[in-house]
């Protein structure tokens, strides 16, 4: 896929230029560091998967990777974090109130290409992929310092801030070839269940990583009160007594102490059962591919399954 990606990669830069002169600088600096594009894989992928990979779905990728910049850039306003792909964030280096506007942008901009698809029905799938990604992220900040959200509420919170982008991208990748609708059914359950079980790896990273290594802020997440699943496991399979000092814990912010009773070895160690359910949503996801026809490219989404549980190994060590 590496020519499709290079592809992606230089079409992306070019949006800066449809933005007036005064901003194109911001909006360079914004879609400029490389990250794993991951969205846009998952659209390339579906598409030779259920078919062949067109223009259309590089457009697609390009889109589907805007919008997740634009969410990155409104993460870190709310998280207040100051570095992320190893370069300071757009808030640490222009502040919040730009910051904001510049997210705004590049949804509108992903909105905006999005209506160049003669089929008006992707456009919409767009747009409400977009919508559950903010619907979200508003629940999940409603919902800091939560003790009583439970688990399922979370893998709803993870099913719409990350799956529905990634459910997205799989489900247009196969409707852009006209695929039939078992095709198109799988290929989107495949999307979001791999792309909830990387919001699940992406919230035990903020936890046991490395920020050297990761190159972002960590541990934002148990300063700003968000309740990701090893929290919720840790308060689930904690005796009565002490689920009520590690409430008291995560209430007065001791996100040491927290960090260390979630990477704890005991029996039922939070992190480690986090990273268990990640992994069967990853299994889950892979079930999906045997409706497919066999290809290279069918192998290739099982294979960035299997690399996403290898990337769960590694938060186990």
């Amino acid at each position: 896929m590496q020519p499709q990606l290079e592809e992606v990669e230089a079409r992306v830069a070019q949006q800066a230029a449809a933005f007036d002169p005064a901003i194109e600088g911001y909006v360079t600096y914004a879609i400029g560091s490389r990250g794993k594009r991951l969205r846009p894989l998952m659209a390339l992928l579906s598409g030779g998967a259920s078919g062949s990979i067109t223009s259309g779905h590089l457009d697609l990728a390009v889109i589907v990777e805007l919008i997740h910049i634009a969410t990155l850039v409104h993460d870190d306003i709310m998280d207040e974090a100051e570095r992320r792909r190893a370069q300071p964030t757009v808030n640490a280096r222009w502040g919040n109130s730009l910051s904001v506007l510049l997210g705004d942008c590049l949804f509108a901009q992903a909105l905006n290409l999005s209506t160049n698809f003669d089929n008006a029905e992707i456009s919409r799938v767009i747009a409400r992929a977009a919508r559950e990604v903010c619907s979200g992220e508003i629940i999940q900040t409603q919902r800091r310092f939560d003790l009583h959200l439970a688990i399922d509420e979370y893998l709803r919170i993870v099913e719409m801030k990350t799956g529905s982008l990634f459910a997205a991208a799989a489900e247009l990748g196969a409707v852009l070839n006209q695929a039939d609708v078992e095709t198109t059914r799988a290929l989107k359950t495949f999307g979001s269940k791999i792309g909830a079980a990387y919001q699940i790896y992406d919230d035990c990273l903020d936890i046991a990583g490395n920020e050297n290594e990761i190159g972002k802020t960590l541990g934002t997440d148990l300063r700003k009160g968000k309740m990701t699943l090893p929290i919720l496991m840790l308060l689930r399979s904690a005796p009565a007594e002490e689920r009520e000092r590690y409430c008291e814990l995560i209430l007065s912010e001791q996100t040491s102490a927290i960090a260390h009773l979630l990477q704890s070895e005991a029996p039922n160690g939070a992190l480690r059962s986090s990273l268990d359910a990640a992994d069967e949503s990853v299994r889950d996801a892979q079930s999906e591919l045997h409706a497919l026809p066999p290809n290279l490219f069918t192998d290739s989404l099982f294979q960035l399954g299997d690399a996403l549980r290898e990337m769960l190994d590694q938060v186990r060590v």
